[in-house]
């Protein structure tokens, strides 16, 4: 029996490209397997994700034709990324991913044949339960992903909705890239084991370094100094959504690829932002720190801090999309005259200057394109990649990321090939549909 589970492991490993487990995912799948309550205090970028959705596969039972598994997550974008790497591993088993902004009607139609596993934010999450769309009463596992950040959101009445409704007798698996001393009243446990990460890496090889600036000069300093990263990836954080909109109006009016991130986005464009920045067709990304923790997104060699973060944890997380896994990045500080460092900095800064004069890097290498069908539609990658190379006159190596959402998807191809690929397939059909495919705004 353990030979079987060992040998589907390796399959599912196979699947995403992943030859081993490194030692905290190893750790965490052999303590699942014996401990009811567990915690696993990680860092970000370190492989959370696998080390828990590994061990809820293994439990699940293929004779049993209902929900045995609920993954509890902080944000929409964070559930997506979780039901994607699930899908990747090919299993046999369903699973629905359930969030705020996504149709309910998809949602429930999605409960009429039930899901292994429910991926879910607390309010969604929380409004299913309500409705008595599935019953509650057979799950077995139950994971808080990013559990900290959800009760930094204000979670903790959604999530006591959720517990109110389990039986009790579930097993639970926590994450999170900070340590909780004291658990909230709606854990049915107070002493979880805990495995712990967060002082077990080397070093960082993260460079901290600042610039000064007149507080009317800093937006257009913040842009002198991206456009002189000349496309590498480069991820600014500010504290606002109002900064944000603000620095990407001046980005766009001097036609400077890039993207945004915040609370207030609808749905689908957080989704395509965040699509776009990860298949390389832009490689700034203008965020709140709503990108700053869970989400999958590539590794990044700088970090931009255009607004200081209040608090030393979320400088931390901040910086935990560069220099991950011990790669080297570095972390910038764009300070007008009435700024300071902040006092939890104790490391060395370095101060430098930047180019006084703007010099716009080349446009991305890839670009987006934007299809009108995808997943509930029966469109696979293959079917796209296939449709690209033998319509589009496209190679493999001048296609990059494909991802499939429910009625959409987006698919990076080399910019140089864009105008052949769309005058190749214009008017083409996919999986016998008709589709609209262009260039994604």
């Amino acid at each position: 029996m353990q030979s079987t589970a060992k040998a589907a492991q390796a399959d599912y490993l196979k699947n995403i490209g992943i030859e081993t487990l490194n030692p905290m995912q190893e750790e965490t799948i052999a303590k699942a397997a014996v401990s009811p309550n567990l915690m696993l205090l990680a860092p970000t970028g370190s492989g959370k994700t696998l080390a828990f959705l590994l061990p809820v596969i293994q439990a699940l039972k293929p004779e049993k034709d209902e929900v045995q598994a609920l993954i509890i997550v902080p944000s929409r974008e964070l559930a997506l990324q979780i039901e994607q790497v699930f899908r990747n591993l090919k299993t046999n088993y369903k699973v629905s991913c359930f969030y705020g902004g996504h149709a309910m009607k998809i949602e429930e139609s999605s409960l009429s044949t039930p899901p292994a596993v429910i991926i879910g934010t607390p309010g969604r999450l929380a409004d299913h339960i309500l409705r008595k769309t599935f019953d509650t009463r057979t799950i077995r596992w139950v994971v808080l992903d990013e559990f900290d950040k959800s009760l930094q959101m204000g979670f903790e009445p959604q999530l006591a909705v959720v517990f109110k409704s389990l039986t009790g007798k579930q097993r639970h698996l926590l994450t999170s890239a900070t340590s909780l001393d004291i658990m909230p009243s709606f854990i049915p446990f107070s002493q979880p084991e805990r495995i712990s990460y967060l002082n077990d890496t080397a070093p960082t090889r993260l460079k901290l370094k600042s610039v000064h600036t007149l507080s009317t000069e800093k937006v257009e300093t913040l842009m002198r100094l991206v456009a002189g990263f000349n496309q590498e990836v480069c991820l600014v954080f500010c504290n606002h959504r109002e900064a944000v909109d603000r620095i990407s109006a001046l980005f766009t009016k001097h036609n400077f690829a890039h993207g945004i991130l915040h609370g207030a986005l609808e749905q689908i464009d957080r989704e395509k932002n965040l699509i776009k920045f990860r298949a390389g067709a832009h490689n700034v990304l203008i965020a709140t720190d709503l990108a700053s923790r869970g989400l999958d997104i590539p590794e990044i060699k700088h970090v931009v801090h255009y607004q200081l973060p209040q608090q030393r944890d979320a400088f931390i997380h901040r910086n935990g999309r560069t220099a991950r896994m011990h790669a080297e990045g570095e972390a910038y500080f764009v300070l007008a005259e009435d700024e300071i460092v902040p006092p939890y900095m104790d490391d060395e800064i370095i101060e430098i200057k930047v180019n006084p004069k703007l010099v716009l890097p080349p446009p991305p290498e890839f670009v987006c394109l934007y299809i009108s069908a995808g997943r509930k539609d029966k469109v696979s990658k293959g079917d796209i990649a296939g449709l690209l190379m033998k319509k589009g006159g496209l190679t493999a190596d001048q296609i990059g990321l494909i991802t499939t959402l429910d009625y959409t998807s987006f698919v990076a191809i080399r910019r140089t090939h864009l105008k052949q690929a769309l005058s190749g397939i214009k008017n083409e059909k996919l999986k016998n549909l008709k589709v609209k495919i262009e260039e994604a705004s």
